[in-house]
C-alpha cells in the first residue's frame, strides 16, 4: 500500500513539472526570440561604434572599447528580460546580489584573465600604439594585426603569429617602429689610417644623396665615432619615410650599395681587421738572466745557450741544399758502380 501511495506521489509530481513546463513553454519561446533580438541589437551597436570612430586613427582603439562595453551591456540588458519573462518572479537585484556574494571567488579563480582584461581596456583607451603598427617586444617583433580585451596579436615578417597577452605589453617596454613618419637609419663604416677623413665624409655624403628616398630634410650626416685597431671609423646616418620594416631595408640595401662603390671607386681603403704578430726568441744572450728565467730550455740551466737567428737559419739551410745538389751525381751512381763490379 505504501509502494503504491509512493509511486501515486511521484507520478503527480511528474505530472506537476511537465504541466508547468507545459505553461512555461510559451514564456521560453518568447524569451529566446527577446534574448536573440538584444543579441543581435548589441552586434549592431557595435558595428556602429566602430563605424563613427573608424575614419579618426587616433580613435580607432577608443571606439573598439566603446564598441564592446555596449555590446557587453546591451547582451546583458536581454539576458534579464528575457529571464523575467521565463521566471516572472526574478528580479535583477537577485542576480546582482548572487554576482557580488561569488564575486571574490570569480576574481581569485580568474586573476590572469582579469588582469589581462583590465590591461586591454587601458592599452585600447591610451593607444600607445595601433593596428598595422610595427612594434618590437622582447624578442617578438612584427605588425599588430589585432588589438583585443585578453591579448594583442603581432604578425611577425617570417609569416608567423604571435599572441601576447596584453598584461605583459601594459607593463612591459615596447617599442613602436612606426610611431612617427619618419626614422633614422646609421651604418658604421671603416676607412684606412692613411686615407683623407674629410675626402671619405664628402665622398659618403654624395653616395647618400645619390639614393632616391634618402631625406633631405631631416638632412644625411657623417661623424667620425671610433679610432679602431685596423680602421678609421666614421658613422652614416640618414632618415627615411616611411619608417616600415620593409622600407627601411630596401633604403639600407641601396646606401650601403652605393657608399661601396662610391669608396672603391674614388680609392678609399675599407680595410678588414689585421694583427701584427712579433714572436721572440728566448735563446738572446741578452735577455735577463738565464739562471732566473726558464722559457726555452730546462730548470737550472746555468749556460746561456747561444742566439737563434732567422737568417742564420736560412743560411745553413741553403748550405745544406748546396752540398745535396753537389753529392746527387755521385752517391747513387758509385753504389751501383760496386754493385756490378762485385
Amino acid at each position: 500500500m505504501n509502494l503504491e501511495t509512493a509511486a501515486l506521489e511521484a507520478w503527480q509530481r511528474i505530472q506537476g513539472m511537465v504541466n508547468s513546463t507545459i505553461v512555461l513553454l510559451p514564456n521560453v519561446v518568447v524569451a529566446l526570440i527577446v534574448f536573440a533580438i538584444f543579441f543581435f541589437a548589441a552586434r549592431s551597436f557595435k558595428l556602429f561604434v566602430r563605424k563613427l570612430t573608424r575614419r579618426h586613427r587616433q580613435a580607432r582603439n577608443l571606439g573598439m572599447v566603446l564598441g564592446r562595453l555596449t555590446q557587453g551591456a546591451v547582451v546583458l540588458i536581454g539576458l534579464f528580460v528575457a529571464l523575467s519573462i521565463v521566471i516572472p518572479t526574478f528580479r535583477a537585484g537577485d542576480l546582482v546580489q548572487l554576482l557580488g556574494i561569488s564575486g571574490v571567488a570569480i576574481g581569485f579563480a580568474f586573476r590572469d584573465i582579469l588582469q589581462n582584461f583590465l590591461a586591454g581596456i587601458l592599452i585600447l583607451l591610451t593607444e600607445p600604439f595601433h593596428i598595422d603598427d610595427q612594434i618590437v617586444f622582447k624578442d617578438f617583433e612584427g605588425t599588430v594585426e589585432n588589438i583585443e580585451t585578453r591579448a594583442t596579436t603581432i604578425r611577425t615578417y617570417d609569416g608567423r603569429r604571435i599572441v601576447i597577452p596584453n598584461s605583459e605589453l601594459f607593463t612591459n617596454s615596447v617599442t613602436v617602429n612606426t610611431a612617427f613618419e619618419n626614422r633614422r637609419l646609421q651604418y658604421d663604416i671603416g676607412i684606412g689610417y692613411g686615407d683623407d677623413i674629410d675626402r671619405a665624409k664628402e665622398l659618403i655624403l654624395e653616395a647618400m644623396y645619390s639614393v632616391d628616398g634618402v631625406l633631405r630634410d631631416p638632412a644625411p650626416d657623417v661623424l667620425v665615432v671610433d679610432l679602431a685597431e685596423s680602421t678609421v671609423n666614421i658613422r652614416a646616418r640618414w632618415w627615411v619615410k616611411p619608417p616600415r620594416r620593409l622600407e627601411t631595408l630596401q633604403m639600407r640595401d641601396g646606401v650601403l650599395t652605393a657608399i661601396k662603390k662610391t669608396l672603391t671607386d674614388n680609392g678609399i681603403d675599407m680595410p678588414f681587421p689585421t694583427q701584427q704578430i712579433l714572436f721572440h726568441d728566448q735563446t738572446e744572450e741578452t735577455d735577463g738572466d738565464r739562471t732566473r728565467q726558464r722559457e726555452g730550455w730546462p730548470a737550472g740551466n746555468k749556460k746561456a745557450p747561444k742566439p737563434r737567428r732567422i737568417s742564420d737559419s736560412i743560411r745553413k739551410l741553403a748550405e745544406m741544399q748546396s752540398q745535396n745538389g753537389e753529392n746527387d751525381g755521385d752517391c747513387v751512381p758509385k753504389t751501383q758502380d760496386r754493385k756490378y763490379e762485385n
